[in-house]
């Protein structure tokens, strides 16, 4: 921890091909956690699907991460949402309402080409009384 931040995942994030990433996968600070956008990866590699495997995949990641720092999905405050294509905005969130139906954070949605291969890419901002 360095001046009241606590990183999450530095020591071995790992991207498409196992290359190392430059970033942490989650930062807390003050009872605020980042966590980084995740995309449907699973040991480093896009799994396959369409939007609504990959958007379940997307999704686990990012409450494997608040889980790790101490946090649910009634933390998320706000999620971030790129979309490959505006088509699959209905398909999306479906499955969105399947984890945060129960404590809906603000959230913003676009669509953009990815880095990777993949349909989607979610992150969030989440918050608890420290």
């Amino acid at each position: 921890m360095t001046d009241g931040l606590k990183r999450y995942g530095v020591e071995g994030g790992s991207g498409t091909g196992g290359q190392h990433l430059p970033f942490a996968r989650a930062v807390g600070a003050d009872g605020w956690l980042f966590v980084s956008g995740q995309v449907p990866m699973v040991d480093g590699e896009v799994i396959d699907g369409g939007i609504i495997p990959q958007t379940h995949q997307a999704i686990r990641n990012v409450l494997k991460i608040l889980e790790e720092a101490g946090y649910g999905p009634e933390h998320v405050v706000r999620c971030g949402v790129w979309l490959d294509d505006a088509r699959d905005f209905m398909s999306f969130n479906r499955v969105f309402k399947e984890y945060f139906g129960a404590h809906p954070p603000a959230r913003a949605c676009v669509v953009s080409q990815m880095v990777v291969d993949c349909k989607v890419e979610v992150d969030c901002v989440a918050w608890k009384k420290p």
